[in-house]
């Protein structure tokens, strides 16, 4: 038996997605040469690995077994890449995952603060929301993310980088009278507008509530911050806007108007995420300091 890593690749991308299709998309293949190195590892290793049903792929006991082992053989030739590329601390090239209501307002204080202290670090930047980024770091196509704590997942590292609280945004009439105290469950869910599902934002403003997105009478399913923002702005009903993004959003949309909620402040936590078994002499902590200033600077900013 002779299985190659491109092999172990592209089966570790069809059992995360579940579908022939996805999998070709994420490993950068046509779907029937995805497909045509699955039944070559199936005749090599004499199993079936998986059941291909029409509107899915369905590992097999079999399959699942392979699948421990190629994430381990992954994971350490992973290890190896990295010994090799990280020598001398925060340099190299670096994939770097972020979600939605983080990239960009972040990146853009972040990106200069690494330029100017001369690193030599090649970013390559993946924005996803964060199930889809948690995914690929876990598959090895991310070498690190920023999201919003905790994961949830196993086997990954977590550093905070720094707390993010929310604001309530409308505009001058919708906020009309919310003034010191304002608490988070004394809102009207009905007038409350979320971003689409996916997004852990929506999520987090839902559970600090106390409601369910069944519960909100006002869902137009809104993609981006921007977006929501400047609905609100004109007078459609009020959301959740972290700190980061205050300063952008009231820079792009002037009748945005917010409020800040009373002690204890409803909060997200952000952090820097890596794999526990990814080779760090230090450019972990040399990145997670510089997006720790980035967001301080970001969070100064805010008009509130």
């Amino acid at each position: 038996m002779n299985l190659t890593l491109r092999q172990l690749r592209y089966f570790v991308a069809l059992a995360e997605t579940g579908s022939f299709v996805r999998a070709a998309e994420i490993v950068h293949v046509s779907q029937p040469a995805l497909s045509q190195q699955i039944k070559e590892m199936e005749s090599q290793t004499g199993l079936r690995l998986v059941e291909r049903q029409p509107r899915r792929a369905v590992l097999t006991p079999a399959g699942h077994e392979l699948l421990t082992h190629a994430k381990a053989v992954l994971n350490a030739m992973d290890a190896l890449e990295q010994a090799a590329r990280w020598q001398e601390g925060l340099g190299g090239r670096l994939s770097l995952g972020v979600i939605p209501t983080i990239a960009p307002y972040l990146l853009p204080v972040a990106l200069p603060l690494i330029r100017s202290r001369n690193l030599r670090l090649e970013l390559r930047v993946r924005e996803a929301q964060t199930e889809r980024v948690l995914d690929a770091l876990e598959a090895g196509r991310l070498d690190a993310a920023v999201v919003a704590l905790p994961s949830g997942r196993a086997g990954l590292v977590e550093e905070e980088l720094f707390e993010d609280r929310f604001l309530l945004a409308g505009n001058s009439a919708t906020l009309a009278g919310q003034g010191a105290g304002l608490r988070p469950e004394a809102l009207d869910p009905g007038r409350l507008m979320l971003l689409e599902e996916g997004h852990c934002l929506a999520d987090q403003a839902l559970e600090v509530c106390a409601l369910r997105r069944t519960d909100t009478r006002v869902d137009l399913g809104a993609s981006s911050l921007a977006t929501l923002s400047g609905l609100v702005a004109e007078g459609f009903g009020f959301t959740f806007l972290p700190e980061l993004a205050a300063a952008a959003e009231c820079a792009a949309s002037p009748n945005l108007a917010l409020r800040r909620f009373g002690a204890p402040e409803p909060a997200r936590r952000i952090g820097l995420l890596r794999r526990r078994t990814a080779m760090d002499d230090g450019w972990f902590s040399g990145l997670a300091q510089i997006l720790r200033e980035a967001g301080q600077t970001r969070l100064a900013q805010a008009p509130v």
